[in-house]
């Protein structure tokens, strides 16, 4: 065992900040970064991080059995904000240590949110698609001002997006289990923001079963527009799929897939803008996470400065 060996899973780390890398050596940490630059299978993860004391995680998943089989791992240092894809009760009871960065991405996912509403709304991408075909097509679309946008999950990011499609004149419902009032949003039943709202959009940690599923769309608004940047596996994606051809739901904006790198059916639909889990690729927001993610992983590991 190398006390000082780290992994960093992430399938990009400091693009934008080359000093944390140095920052790391200059603490006599070594490191190892991901050969895929994608989310890693477990078995990957294993064979990367078994003699590692450190772990700067992304969105793979690390199962009880991963855990176990890392006999040196100390210290998970997520970098970004969802545990979700962290059996933190085996972490618990192995004595691993495990720290996240809550609001570092919050304001990137949220503009990623509005962006994608926006563009759903206005037609930006099937225009841009018509125009580099040479037609010149001029596609009808809607305002966000007026309408009423439901958040599910009105935690930091949530919050943040009802300030911001605020500012824009729409109205807000949100739906949260742990919250009864808020001064941002009006709070609502699950199955009246469904019905009620324009648009829908997804703010919640993963499940063990999609949230959104057949039956909740078959609530939503005929015509309705449709937004997940949270996580992948949260929408049954042939329900969802079947909404938008058949024009149950008029659109939807997608940046978060049960499979990654996605390459399923919602391709084929014009209706719908795909982004590839982008939410916090913002390099003002990438460079706070990551360098907040190897602090943390330091405090953890109990390294001096």
């Amino acid at each position: 065992m190398n006390k000082n060996r780290i992994l960093i899973s992430t399938s990009s780390f400091a693009q934008y900040d080359k000093e944390l890398l140095e920052n790391l050596k200059n603490h006599g940490m070594e490191f190892v970064l991901n050969p895929y630059k994608r989310v890693l299978l477990e078995k990957e993860l294993v064979e990367l991080c078994r003699e590692c004391v450190g772990l700067i995680a992304g969105t793979e998943k690390i199962t009880a059995d991963v855990l176990r089989k890392l006999d040196e791992l100390k210290v998970i240092s997520r970098c970004g904000a969802g545990l979700d894809n962290i059996d933190l009760e085996a972490a618990k009871q192995l004595g691993i240590k495990v720290y996240n960065t809550p609001d570092a991405p919050t304001r990137a996912v949220a503009e990623l949110t509005l962006g994608l509403m926006l563009n759903v709304l206005r037609g930006i991408s099937k225009s841009d698609r018509e125009m580099r075909k040479s037609n010149w097509n001029k596609p009808m679309g809607t305002l966000l001002a007026g309408k009423k946008v439901g958040i599910i999950g009105l935690g930091r990011i949530g919050k943040e997006v009802a300030r911001l499609v605020r500012a824009f004149g729409a109205e807000v419902l949100a739906y949260d289990i742990a919250i009864a009032s808020s001064n941002i949003a009006i709070m609502a039943d699950l199955n009246k923001l469904l019905a009620d709202s324009d648009v829908v959009t997804l703010h919640i940690p993963s499940g063990k079963e999609a949230f959104i599923d057949e039956r909740k769309l078959a609530i939503m608004k005929a015509g309705a527009c449709f937004i997940n940047a949270s996580r992948g596996g949260l929408v049954n994606e042939e329900a969802l799929y079947g909404a938008l051809k058949s024009g149950k739901l008029a659109g939807a904006g997608i940046d978060t897939f049960e499979k990654e790198p996605y390459q399923g059916k919602l391709i084929e639909l014009e209706n719908v803008v795909l982004t590839a889990h982008i939410g916090s690729y913002a390099k003002e927001a990438r460079a706070l996470m990551e360098k907040q993610a190897v602090d943390n992983l330091l405090l953890g590991l109990e390294v001096k400065k």
